[in-house]
């Protein structure tokens, strides 16, 4: 019998249902993600109003999601977890502001793709936090993924004094940097791990609808009218029902599984920026997004020790 309370309350998923069962509801979510550069675009808003957009409106949809599995009482914080899971929502919040700068200088599909360096920054720090062993196919596939990642952002292709603008690159380094905060948010997450999965996404989306509202009451609101039901679109599809299919959905998952599936969302977001934001990458940046994709699955199949 499982005496500890957070393992035995913790959502069913996690331990009776199916690998099966957790694929389509992943890649919906991811494939919802995927869809986010339109919605960002359409809103004609500046980024931190479509952070505090995105935290709001999330937060609702959460709390929704929180209270149907009867999980509200894991929304408490104590001596042991509050400290973590104030720096882990704290530090979502500034990698969705950097993402959102991010694209409003780069094409959404490259500032998807460097957002996906994640998992390599989770290998490093996992070593470095976590005392966890990389091994040599790790760090072959850390090597191949970075090389992947230099294709991928044309760096190949462009000269720095050529037609890219300093925009373009400090784009990169806002992606790679909130990457980075996404890889911290992980790894305390591997520390919380007998919390449910929403706890942390709505403790995100709680802290950064009580610290950056005053970006935008400061600096006005947008204007009534489409940009609103963008912004409606992008807190309640994107934040708090893609989060909801994804948690559920990883839950049932294994790692590499996972690993796989997640590129669902870099591939969605270069669709649509093909489509209908007229932004093309070239054969060699897509080359390098298949390198990175093959590289952190391959070394996310590494055995554990």
């Amino acid at each position: 019998m499982n005496t500890n309370p957070h393992l035995r309350d913790a959502p069913a998923g996690l331990a009776t249902a199916g690998p099966s069962t957790g694929v389509w509801p992943f890649v919906l979510g991811c494939a919802l993600l995927g869809t986010i550069g339109i919605f960002v675009k359409e809103a004609h808003a500046d980024p931190l109003t479509v952070t505090w957009f995105r935290c709001a409106l999330g937060l609702i949809g959460l709390t929704l999601w929180v209270a149907l599995r009867r999980q509200t009482r894991f929304l408490r914080l104590t001596r042991t977890t509050g400290p973590w899971v104030l720096t882990a929502g704290s530090l979502m919040v500034l990698s969705w502001a950097l993402f959102f700068t991010a694209i409003a200088r780069m094409p959404t599909g490259v500032a998807i793709v460097l957002f996906h360096v994640q998992p390599m920054w989770v290998l490093v720090l996992g070593a470095l936090c976590l005392k966890e062993s990389i091994g040599r196919r790790r760090v072959g596939a850390v090597s191949l993924a970075m090389s992947g990642l230099v294709l991928a952002t044309g760096m190949a292709e462009r000269p720095a004094a050529g037609d890219v603008g300093q925009g373009y690159w400090l784009g990169v380094v806002l992606c790679l940097v909130g990457a980075f905060c996404m890889a911290c948010v992980t790894i305390i997450a591997k520390r919380l791990r007998n919390l449910p999965a929403g706890i942390l996404a709505w403790w995100q989306c709680a802290i950064g609808t009580l610290t950056v509202w005053i970006w935008p009451a400061q600096h006005g609101w947008p204007a009534l009218g489409t940009s609103w039901l963008w912004l409606a679109g992008l807190g309640t599809i994107h934040t708090g029902l893609a989060y909801t299919l994804i948690y559920s959905g990883m839950a049932r998952l294994n790692t590499s599984r996972i690993a796989l599936f997640q590129f669902v969302y870099p591939a969605v977001a270069i669709l649509i920026d093909r489509l209908f934001l007229g932004q093309h990458l070239s054969y060699l940046q897509l080359t390098g997004i298949a390198v990175m994709s093959i590289a952190i699955w391959f070394a996310e199949r590494t055995p554990r020790r």
